[in-house]
């Protein structure tokens, strides 16, 4: 069976403002026909601009071209919950994803497995992807612990109901997002073969849920790591606010 298609997904964090969204959004767009045949694009702009983008995309998002997702979402579908967005609200805005669990989530805001896995739920139930992030520190790699966290996080964070059409795996070591520094490729192979085979032993298309590798991805090193056998794309941090780059990294991808 063949594997799933690679997907290349541009997380923007807290950066841009109205007009830098918009030219990011359309210069992507512009791109996509040329990186389609190769991957799946997806762009999760901060919660300030994800409707501006979803209206700017136009036919390009409609004709799957291109998607949007957000960048985190509420357990609950509504409520009183100052300042949070629901699953449903991203939903109604356009979005088909939403980054669920992300390490800077677990560290500045304290987000466990449990929850991860109750903002997973949401998602599925309000008919989103869940690309659910798992990752280990730089402390935990060098005491040996990398696979055992990654495999507990991806244990307490997965629900029963997850499969290969709502749900995503991203990898992010969290000593290397941002940083400039990656794992090297026996590393990321290592982790992403002990998280597939988890998939499969937990779920029926264990063997086609997308992996994601995240961490400094750039277009210098994507033909690399995309190569690396169970790595089926990448979430991509500062390298998606150029949309050059972003697209460099998408045809990147390996031939189907």
């Amino acid at each position: 069976m063949a594997g799933p298609k690679t997907l290349i997904a541009g997380n923007w964090k807290m950066n841009g403002k109205r007009a830098d969204g918009v030219t990011l959004a359309k210069t992507v767009a512009g791109g996509a026909p040329t990186v389609i045949d190769r991957a799946d694009l997806l762009v999760c702009p901060p919660a300030t601009l994800t409707a501006l983008v979803t209206n700017t995309l136009g036919e390009p998002l409609r004709n799957g071209l291109i998607a949007v997702g957000g960048q985190d979402c509420h357990e609950q579908a509504s409520g009183a919950h100052t300042g949070d967005i629901s699953a449903d609200m991203l939903v109604d805005i356009g979005c088909s994803y939403v980054i669920v669990g992300h390490s800077e989530r677990r560290t500045d805001h304290e987000e466990d497995n449990p929850m991860v896995w109750t903002k997973a739920i949401a998602a599925h139930r309000a008919g989103l992807t869940a690309i659910i992030c798992v990752g280990e520190t730089e402390a935990e790699r060098d005491r040996g612990d990398a696979l055992d966290v990654v495999r507990r996080q991806i244990t307490g964070s997965l629900p029963d109901a997850a499969n290969a059409s709502n749900t995503v795996v991203a990898y992010e070591p969290v000593w290397a997002i941002g940083t400039g520094r990656t794992p090297n490729n026996d590393d990321i192979a290592e982790v992403h073969d002990a998280m597939r085979a988890l998939l499969v032993e937990k779920m029926d298309d264990g063997d086609q849920v997308r992996l994601l590798y995240g961490g400094s991805v750039k277009p210098g090193n994507a033909v690399e790591i995309l190569a690396i056998e169970n790595v089926n794309g990448a979430l991509v941090g500062g390298a998606s606010l150029n949309a050059e780059d972003f697209l460099a990294i998408a045809a990147a991808a390996p031939a189907p």
